[in-house]
């Protein structure tokens, strides 16, 4: 079922913030110091918008040896253009997300 609802602040940042770069694969860590969110609000959102479709995850090797594996994400095509909707809309305005 799709239904209507506004984007959070947050999420209409961490769809901005992946759309900057949007085939590169970005760790949660860099992106909660580039979003100046904490890890309890950012993973949530990244678990409900890969869920909808909007980012793909996996887990990625460290470029550091002796480091472990760590998730990454970035935005799908659906998930690039739902960044730009949330980024072009006003105040109130909605984008269909899955739920």
């Amino acid at each position: 079922m799709i239904r209507k609802r506004a984007p959070s602040p947050q999420a209409v940042g961490l769809l901005a913030e992946l759309a900057r770069a949007p085939r590169i694969w970005h760790h949660g860590y860099e992106l909660t110091k580039a979003l100046g969110i904490k890890s309890g609000t950012l993973y949530p959102l990244l678990m409900r918008l890969e869920g909808q479709g909007l980012l793909e995850a996996e887990w990625r090797e460290s470029d550091q040896p002796g480091r472990p594996a760590r998730h990454a994400y970035r935005l799908t095509a659906q998930g690039l253009q739902a960044a730009r909707d949330a980024t072009t809309t006003g105040p109130g305005e909605t984008f269909p997300v899955a739920s």
